[in-house]
């Protein structure tokens, strides 16, 4: 137990230490700018792998750091306090590269491990976003070959990517409740002939984090370059979904916490009619809330880790913590400007910040909506409804 307590310590200083000087000075500029420079980023990245965080999440078998969920859930909240504009820079490869197999193995997992490429995770199209099944990219078979179609929008990350995971239709099986829409994961370079990729829409949150439009006219894939098995890929996106929407919740917390210590400071020493405002209950009690909110999503996050490390998390306890640490986030940073008053929308301060990166938590990785959709679903299927 000892050793498990000094480990944590040390894992926890070290990432503190290269947030304060690798992240946290470049915050202000970046959101002003909208825009990383190309050689910050590379300095984040290079001065991660000298930290032994880049690839952190990915076994030793393949030269990633091997760090546990718990670990992750630790790391990926001290990342949460930042933008991820500059945080993403600290690769953490798909998870879902551990399905290449052969050749694929060589060309595109060890690469992206070692940072010597990234990748992008292409499902979103701009027809299918909520409802992923509702997909309109397509590959039909052509000899050996695929022919792939279509398009997808809003796949993001922190720079131009050396190739994609891109999710295509390719056929529809009959289930019990229907025809289903068969999916399959591609591998697909960029440069390869037919597959346009270029930066897309740019968001208030998290600006300088990049998302991307990827066309595809007619592109030729061979028969090595499905990931994992034809027909298999909804259930590979799924498996990592679901970690990746943990750790959106984890780094909800992160954040929120970042935000309560603002408005703690500030509530303590701005002063009006004579006394601290803290001591007012209008915004004495606003903290209170704050505390309790961030405790229980801190827990319900520690929950998810334990049964995901048992083998035992389900869809609805992702989708709980999904959706109660967004929420809970954008709570606190409404409050937080509300506690503030005028100047916590001032550019002058990270409220308004900070504030403007929550927002987009409820909406990726699936949104509040659709998260309550699949717990509603899980208490009902048992039952016949």
């Amino acid at each position: 137990m000892t050793s498990d307590v000094h480990e944590t310590e040390l894992l926890l200083s070290t990432v503190r230490a290269f947030m304060a000087a690798e992240i946290y000075p470049h915050e202000d500029m970046v959101d002003r700018t909208g825009s990383v420079p190309p050689e910050l980023g590379l300095q984040i990245e290079t001065r991660a792998k000298q930290a032994g965080l880049y690839s952190a999440n990915m076994p030793e078998r393949v030269g990633g750091g091997g760090l546990s969920m718990k670990a992750m859930s630790l790391i990926e909240r001290e990342y949460g306090k930042s933008t991820h504009a500059l945080h993403s820079w600290i690769g953490r490869p798909t998870e879902l590269l551990l399905a290449c197999k052969g050749d694929q193995i060589e060309k595109y997992l060890m690469p992206a491990v070692r940072g010597e490429k990234r990748e992008l995770f292409a499902l979103t199209e701009p027809e299918a976003g909520s409802d992923a099944m509702g997909m309109k990219s397509n590959a039909h078979r052509d000899g050996a070959d695929w022919i792939l179609n279509g398009s997808k929008h809003f796949i993001s990350g922190p720079r131009m990517p050396d190739f994609a995971i891109v999710f295509a239709v390719t056929g529809v099986d009959e289930t019990k409740r229907g025809p289903r829409k068969r999916i399959t994961a591609f591998l697909v370079d960029v440069g390869t002939p037919g597959f346009d990729v270029r930066e897309g829409n740019k968001s208030v949150s998290y600006r300088g984090y990049k998302t991307f439009q990827l066309a595809f006219n007619d592109v030729r894939l061979g028969p090595d370059q499905i990931l994992g098995e034809e027909g298999k890929g909804f259930e590979l996106a799924g498996e990592w979904l679901g970690m990746g929407r943990v750790w959106v919740g984890t780094c909800c917390c992160g954040k929120a916490e970042r935000i309560i210590g603002l408005a703690t400071d500030w509530a303590a020493n701005r002063k009006q009619f004579g006394q601290p405002i803290g001591q007012f209950q209008g915004t004495g009690f606003k903290l209170a809330d704050m505390a309790i909110g961030l405790r229980t999503a801190d827990l319900l996050v520690a929950d998810a880790v334990v049964r995901a490390e048992e083998g035992r998390l389900t869809d609805a306890d992702v989708s709980m913590v999904k959706v109660y640490c967004s929420e809970m986030l954008n709570r606190v940073a409404d409050d937080a400007v509300q506690i503030f008053g005028g100047m916590g929308l001032m550019e002058e301060l990270p409220i308004q910040r900070l504030w403007r990166d929550s927002r987009l938590e409820r909406i990726w990785d699936g949104t509040s909506e659709i998260q309550r959709h699949i717990i509603t679903r899980s208490i009902l299927r048992p039952l016949g409804a």
